[in-house]
């Protein structure tokens, strides 16, 4: 079904293709998207969407010299399949597969790991920079969604950009929306370019009509610029590029592969920087897609023949669909809470408790480091009850205000850690790994897992009474639901599972099934282990972590995050502190490293996290005490 699609080696070919021949090799790869995503599951709208883009970009330039940057990298499966990459695709964010973003490993057609948006045009300057420094002639494209444009970064960028930069072409794709509906007043200025002239007919239409005037239409051609200037702003924002030194081109049907082609011929060796605006349809190929984008960007696999989703395997809820609904529960009850999220409410589950109380959620667009400084300026004076809600990758790009913001000016709001974990199919720019080590460092800061949905109920419930900045960080993972009643959960309080004196196996959050396993093991070996469940990261429950420790002849714990700056390194150091350094301790977590994609499992595996491993090493470390 995709002959012309499965003869391309590289995106050269690409160039020979006849006008009829690149408009079927458009269609083969969308289905070969829908194929290969029907099963896999993956960035699915987007990608329908840049199909045309794509190749009008590999038809017109030469890549790799030609460096295409993508702002968050899920719309590079087309540039995949035109690199060479499409035997493989079927592997698509599968263990050892090709990643569902650019990969600089994959290919030299990938120049960075992208999955954050919004850093695309900071890259690219930096590039060109090196280019110019080196004396070297490639083009620089940067490819931005619309939606890198409510990240105060891209902003910072674009006043960073030199008015006499030379072969650098940013490409807008506008599909109107990021993952959910794009929010704020930048986006509104992109949506008015629909029924906008472009820039350059603007221009010719106001010289043609002055010219005409008698005996003075040259001179007021030429001097009345800010005559132009101002009538052009009634009707255009261009002049909202073009103040930072973008000559403005467009807007461009991006599904017009012919009118694509053209434009970039027409900008190949353009002087000065440029950014030529694109019009696509998010889902485009795919009614399912383009008539609901959102649960279509990362879809799950689908029916191929009617694109409904498959049901899920489990019956379970997942973390995050625990805490949107208890959150809502709790909005429900008390009209003080208000929750802010970053681009992120149906991911994050919070679009029940958006579409009920529209004014007490809040979402601020892809701006993490607002997002987390807005809550903190909400929840001052702990009159209202503020919940964030942010990604643990995404929660990175907050740090400062966390710090600032948040933590320094006590302000007691609820930080929910959303992702806290490996990030399994989207890998490398994804892993939510690394949250506790820097949160471990804010004064004042509370940081707490529950190990299933009972026990995040219990947290949020319990968490304003702290009066305290609190972090609470959970996977995207099924998870138990019972019907106990919700207790509220004492402050620094850990929980003993199962008593035992010769081994103390500490457990963070869900890597207690893995703890019990490997208890039950040990207890066939006669070997008697205690299983703490901390909840608490900070701070540790010293009166239930040190009689036991002492007991014990050894020591181990499991995370599911880095060993540097975890719950490991802080037993280690707990211990250390406590004169407690003579016993042995094992650590079972991610190691320092890049961690690629893979299913959950593979990954545990990958890293010795198993029932079966934690077991042997206290066999081991057992045998030698």
């Amino acid at each position: 079904m995709t002959p012309i699609l499965d003869a391309l080696s590289h995106p050269q070919e690409v160039k020979k293709l006849t006008p009829s021949e690149l408009k079927a090799l458009a269609d083969e790869i969308r289905i070969r998207i829908m194929d290969v995503l029907s099963v896999t599951g993956g960035h699915l709208s987007s990608n329908l969407g840049i199909v045309e883009l794509t190749l009008a970009l590999h038809r017109v330039f030469d890549s790799p010299q030609d460096k295409f940057i993508f702002d968050v990298g899920h719309q590079t499966y087309v540039h995949k399949l035109l690199t060479g990459r499409n035997p493989r695709f079927p592997t698509l964010r599968q263990t050892n597969g090709l990643s569902g973003f650019s990969h600089p490993p994959e290919s030299p057609h990938d120049h960075f790991y992208s999955g954050h948006a919004g850093n695309a045009l900071s890259l690219s300057l930096g590039v060109a920079k090196n280019r110019d420094l080196r004396a070297k002639e490639e083009m620089i494209i940067p490819i931005l969604g619309d939606a890198a444009f409510t990240c105060g970064l891209t902003l910072e960028a674009m006043n960073n950009i030199p008015r006499k930069l030379k072969k650098f072409l940013v490409v807008l794709n506008d599909n109107a929306m990021s993952i959910s509906k794009n929010v704020g007043a930048i986006t509104n200025i992109l949506s008015r370019f629909f029924n906008s002239p472009t820039a350059n007919n603007i221009y010719e239409e106001l010289t043609h009509i002055v010219t005409k005037i008698p005996g003075y239409g040259e001179v007021l051609a030429k001097q009345g610029n800010r005559m132009k200037e101002s009538m052009k702003n009634l009707i255009s924002t261009a002049p909202f590029f073009e103040q930072f030194g973008l000559a403005y081109v467009g807007p461009i049907d991006g599904h017009d592969i012919k009118k694509l082609v053209e434009t970039f011929e027409a900008l190949k060796d353009v002087d000065h920087p440029t950014i030529v605006h694109i019009l696509t349809v998010k889902g485009q190929g795919m009614k399912n897609a383009i008539n609901n984008p959102t649960p279509y960007h990362g879809a799950k696999p689908f029916n191929r023949v009617t694109g409904e989703f498959h049901p899920p395997k489990s019956q379970r809820p997942t973390f995050p669909k625990v805490f949107g609904k208890h959150l809502l529960k709790m909005a429900d009850e008390d009209p003080h809470i208000v929750a802010i999220t970053p681009a992120m409410p149906v991911g994050s589950c919070l679009d029940q408790l958006m579409k009920k109380y529209p004014d007490r959620c809040i979402d601020v667009g892809i701006a993490e480091g607002h997002s987390i400084a807005y809550a903190g300026g909400l929840g001052h004076g702990g009159k209202l009850k503020v919940v964030a809600c942010v990604y643990s990758s995404f929660l990175q790009r907050a740090f400062d205000n966390v710090y600032h913001d948040v933590c320094i000016q006590q302000s007691p709001i609820v930080i929910a850690v959303d992702r806290g974990g490996l990030a399994t199919g989207d890998g490398v720019t994804a892993q939510g790994l690394y949250d506790i080590s820097y949160l471990n460092a804010m004064p004042g800061m509370v940081i707490a897992q529950p190990r299933n949905g009972h026990v995040l109920k219990e947290l949020l419930e319990s968490a304003f009474d702290y009066q305290k900045t609190i972090a609470i960080r959970y996977p995207n993972l099924s998870t138990e639901e019972t019907d106990q009643p919700i207790e509220k959960r004492e402050l620094g309080k850990g929980e003993v599972l199962v008593e035992g004196e010769e081994v103390v196996i500490l457990s963070l959050g869900h890597m207690d099934t893995i703890a019990l396993k490997a208890q039950s093991l040990l207890q066939a070996e006669g070997i008697h282990a205690c299983v703490i469940d901390p909840i608490f990261v900070k701070p540790l429950d010293e009166s239930l972590l040190l009689p036991r420790i002492k007991k014990a002849q050894m020591v181990i714990t499991i995370e599911e995050h880095s060993l540097q700056g975890g719950l490991g390194s802080i037993i280690n150091n707990f211990m250390m502190h406590q004169g407690l350094g003579h016993i042995p301790v094992k650590n079972f977590g991610i190691p320092d490293s890049l961690i690629e994609h893979g299913s959950h499992q593979d990954l545990l595996e990958k890293y010795g996290i198993t029932p079966e491993n934690v077991a042997q090493a206290a066999l081991s470390l057992m045998s030698m005490v």
